[in-house]
């Protein structure tokens, strides 16, 4: 049997302070999370807000993992989208007596959602990636917001 790659960096202690860009995806890709708002060109009856573009309605499955989002320690920017949710989380270390991982974070996150709805939706394991400075900080940022008006170019679409 193949041996699956290894998606952490070996050695690394992921409860340092430090920021961390997480993904995590619904398996086979399903879109269960929600769906993306149309844009209507010109005068639009059924969505009159062009604010709208680009957002993400949520479904109640979406909801459920928004509210426990919302919970979780150190979670600076996130977007939930069809098939996959991004985090940005930054742990600094001085909240808590013994400090969480990044690990122990998204099991949480995976664990209390999968109760709540009664089966598992995601994919095995997470993607993740250790922020190095401001500048790689911001452009995450900018990856997280952007995202929904990019969801047509997802390779996963």
């Amino acid at each position: 049997m193949e041996e699956r790659k290894r998606n952490r960096l070996p050695c690394y202690d992921y409860s340092q302070p430090g920021a961390y860009f997480v993904t995590v995806c619904v398996k086979n890709r399903e879109h269960i999370l929600g769906e993306k708002v149309q844009y209507c060109r010109g005068r639009c009856p059924h969505r009159p807000n062009t604010e709208d573009y680009g957002k993400i309605i949520l479904s109640p499955i979406g909801k459920i993992a928004e509210k426990y989002i919302k919970t979780m320690c150190g979670v600076q920017k996130y977007i939930i989208m069809p098939n996959h949710i991004h985090f940005m989380i930054v742990l600094d270390g001085s909240m808590w007596a013994s400090t969480p991982t990044i690990p122990s974070i998204v099991r949480s996150f995976k664990t209390l959602v999968t109760k709540e709805i009664g089966y598992s939706i995601w994919q095995r394991s997470y993607y993740d990636h250790i922020i190095r400075n401001e500048e790689d900080f911001f452009q995450h940022i900018q990856y997280i917001e952007e995202n929904p008006k990019k969801w047509k170019n997802d390779k996963y679409f």
